[in-house]
């Protein structure tokens, strides 16, 4: 991809955190190193639930003046807001939704932060004006992320002569990468992280303090507990809707997440994986793939 486009991505909005504390109060609640996030560097971390399961992914922004910035699910962000303050008690900040003032995308292109004057290395970030530019903190060939008003991105992007693209070519392109996209491939309450990709992904930071279900996600890694993984599939035809069992054999061996135009993601046993017989979703065959960035445990471990 050399030419540089400009795909919206309507469905993620922004929690702002602001105040003395916000560093300290996200710091014991996400799965990353929040002390790390500067106006040129962002993160991607995940908010779980007590006992180590997923509830909210999120990039974690400087946005100046004493507010950190959560860019998240639109239609979620109002959850989170509530989720967030149920654990202020005493922390300095102030938590609100600035979904409506916000629009979020992304620049895609072998050149794409170079237009912006950024290292092509996962995580770099700079303002542009009103815009908060940043290399997604995953992999940098999911391109740079753009958040800020409406206005103020639609100026950078026709300053920059970005090419306008379609939402759903940004989809056909994290789903290539096998790239979750939040809750519609991490079921709230129910997705691990260790499963979902974080730890190869950035989304995990091992040598940070106590985080809210810490002791679930170290003990998932450390003593080599993930027999599932989200990875990415092609579809012979028509792709199932998200939730479709995937069975081998007459046996269930995963269940089927987002997808598009004959690709999906879907998280599979990883038995399933050693085997040549057919997997099918509904009928249709499905085949996956290990993109170059998924580590898979020793089968040792993994049995």
């Amino acid at each position: 991809m050399s030419g540089l486009t400009y795909c919206p991505i309507p469905h993620r909005g922004a929690v702002a955190v602001s105040g003395a504390d916000r560093v300290a109060f996200l710091q014991g609640l996400v799965s990353n190193d929040v002390t790390r996030v500067a106006a040129d560097r962002a993160i991607w971390a995940a908010l779980l639930t007590a006992q180590g399961r997923f509830q909210y992914d999120m990039f974690i922004l400087d946005a100046g003046d004493d507010t950190l910035m959560l860019e998240t699910e639109r239609d979620r962000a109002p959850a989170l807001t509530r989720k967030l303050a149920i654990y202020k008690l005493r922390s300095q900040v102030s938590i609100d939704d600035r979904s409506p003032a916000l629009a979020a995308g992304a620049l895609l292109g072998d050149q794409a932060a170079a237009e912006l004057g950024l290292p092509a290395e996962p995580g770099r970030a700079r303002r542009q004006g009103d815009v908060l530019a940043y290399v997604d903190p995953r992999l940098a060939t999911l391109g740079v992320r753009l958040l800020g008003p409406a206005t103020a991105l639609d100026a950078l992007v026709s300053t920059l002569g970005a090419a306008p693209a379609d939402p759903a070519e940004y989809d056909a392109h994290r789903l290539a990468l096998g790239v979750p996209d939040g809750s519609i491939d991490l079921p709230p309450d129910k997705a691990l992280l260790l499963e979902s990709g974080f730890d190869e992904l950035n989304g995990v930071d091992w040598k940070k303090g106590c985080y809210m279900g810490q002791e679930l996600t170290a003990r998932t890694k450390y003593r080599g507990l993930v027999k599932k993984r989200l990875l990415p599939v092609s579809v012979g035809g028509a792709v199932p809707v998200p939730g479709t069992l995937i069975a081998q054999n007459g046996k269930e061996v995963g269940e089927l997440r987002s997808g598009r135009d004959g690709r999906a993601l879907a998280l599979l046993r990883l038995e399933a994986l050693d085997s040549d017989a057919p997997l099918l979703a509904d009928g249709v065959a499905i085949e996956a793939s290990r993109p170059p960035w998924v580590r898979l445990p020793e089968r040792s471990q993994a049995d």
